[in-house]
This record gives structure tokens, C-alpha cells and sequence, in this order.
């Protein structure tokens, strides 16, 4: 037994040690396509977007197949293809917009709670920015569930109170809306995603003053 007992000790230190470096691949990956994401929505300007969008739905799906298609990549090639939708526009970004959709819900199926509960938030701002029926899948009901279901997950969070806030301004539920704006602007600061954080803030702040203007 003794001759065993080093080897399985050794093997369970090096598989430990390998799910240690998988960890840390993925979330270098994770950081590195949240500022690029940053980056291509707040600091592009339009007429670069669709194109730096582009190379980041490639830059998603790399993440995702170096790490087993773990939902966090899910997710965040969810988001890059999201984002390239809305810079492409048109019937020809439905598609990516649909993509970004089976993404999430396959990432649901693994950890629904993942990243805070970014899957509902990302398929609630897809289910009502995406039009509906006969063009597109949106649906007013189901982003309604979904953001509401993301705030349950995470009810300080900056996305899920901004995304909520911007629903509701564009239902014309301006001083509900208020609230989750004011909300979405005291969240708590996110360690290394200032970037993001200044230029949600910045939508956040927007969105306020127009809510606040229809009154």
C-alpha cells in the first residue's frame, strides 16, 4: 500500500494543480475580453464598432473552446456577439443576436447563477431590445422575467439596475425607472472593471436625466 499511497498523492496534487492553472487560463481570458468589450462599446467610435465587435465575437469563441465551453466563456461570447449585433444592425445582426441568445441558455443549463446572474441580465436586454414577432424573438413578457430574475441573483449589481431602469424607461414607466437608475449609480465599484463601470455609469446617468425630464 505504502508504494501506492506517494503516486496518488502525487496525482491528486497534479490534477488539483491542473484545474488551479484551467482557473486561472479562463480567468485571464474572462478579464481580457471585458476590457476589449470596454473598449469596442464605450471608447470606439461608430463607425469602428461593428468590426471591433467582430473580432471580438472571434476572441469569444476561442475562450470558450479553450475551456470546455465553461459558462463564464458562454456568457461573454454571448456578450461580444450581443454587442455585434447592435453595431451591425439590421436583419443581418439578427443572427448573432440569436446566437448570443443559445449561448446564454446553454451556459443556464451548466450554472445558471454564473457571473452573478449575467445570463439574465444579458437575455432580458436581448428579449426586449430584439424585435418581435414575425421579425425577431423579442419579447417584452420574458425580458421582464429574466432582469427581474437577474436583480433576485444580484440586486445591487450596476447591469442588472441599469438594464431594469432602461426596460422601464422604454415602457414609459419613467418614475420606476428612476429608482433602478439611481440604483444602477450607487453600485458598488467592480475591481477591474473600471472601464466598464465609467461608461455604464455614464448610460446610467443619461438615462436618468431623461426619465426624469419625462415627469
Amino acid at each position: 500500500m505504502k508504494k501506492l499511497f506517494i503516486p496518488l498523492i502525487l496525482l491528486s496534487l497534479i490534477t488539483f494543480s491542473n484545474f488551479v492553472m484551467a482557473d486561472e487560463q479562463l480567468d485571464a481570458g474572462i478579464a481580457n475580453i471585458q476590457h476589449e468589450w470596454a473598449k469596442a462599446n464605450y471608447s470606439t467610435p461608430k463607425a469602428g464598432q461593428e468590426e471591433a465587435f467582430k473580432k471580438l465575437t472571434e476572441q469569444g469563441h476561442q475562450l470558450s473552446e479553450k475551456n470546455g465551453n465553461a459558462p463564464e466563456a458562454l456568457i461573454w461570447e454571448a456578450i461580444a456577439n450581443a454587442g455585434y449585433a447592435k453595431a451591425k444592425g439590421g436583419l443581418g445582426a439578427l443572427k448573432y443576436a440569436e446566437k448570443a441568445r443559445d449561448l446564454l441558455l446553454a451556459a443556464e443549463k451548466t450554472d445558471p447563477n454564473a457571473l452573478q446572474g449575467s445570463i439574465y441580465t444579458s437575455l432580458g436586454s436581448l428579449y426586449y431590445k430584439v424585435p418581435g414577432w414575425p421579425i425577431g424573438f423579442g419579447d417584452k413578457k420574458k425580458a421582464k422575467a429574466y432582469l427581474e430574475k437577474a436583480l433576485q441573483i444580484n440586486p445591487d449589481g450596476i447591469d442588472p439596475n441599469y438594464f431594469y431602469a432602461d426596460f422601464l424607461s422604454e415602457r414609459g414607466e419613467y418614475e420606476k425607472a428612476i429608482r433602478y437608475y439611481e440604483k444602477a449609480l450607487a453600485a458598488p465599484a467592480r475591481p477591474g472593471r473600471e472601464d466598464a463601470d465609467t461608461g455604464r455609469k455614464a448610460e446610467a446617468e443619461e438615462g436618468l436625466k431623461i426619465a426624469k425630464s419625462k415627469l
